[in-house]
């Protein structure tokens, strides 16, 4: 029992009670649906203490690419996850 709720207190530290809002603005140059990867050239992303550039991402989600096309400007939310910088909420911009 003490085993299951330690591991029920981890998730809950470990797990965001509210993901973060697509806040950061980009522009997708590259998609890799067959490794859920997204390369976005991106503004500076204030969580991540990252100035702005272009990279590779994670996606959390493989349904979130349903719909993105390079040259789409987007506002994304990304957290480092696993060591590995992730796209974790995104959508078109306006």
């Amino acid at each position: 029992m003490k085993r299951l709720l330690f591991a029920l207190a981890a998730f809950a530290l470990a797990t965001p009670l509210f993901a973060q809002a697509p806040d950061v603005a980009g522009e997708v140059t590259k998609i890799d649906r067959s490794q859920n990867r997204l390369t976005l050239r991106h503004a500076e992303i204030k969580s991540l203490d990252m100035p702005p550039m272009t990279m590779v991402f994670r996606v959390r989600d493989p349904k979130a690419l349903e719909g993105l096309a390079v040259g789409d400007k987007v506002r994304f939310a990304a957290e480092k996850l696993d060591g590995n910088y992730t796209v974790t909420a995104i959508q078109k911009a306006n």
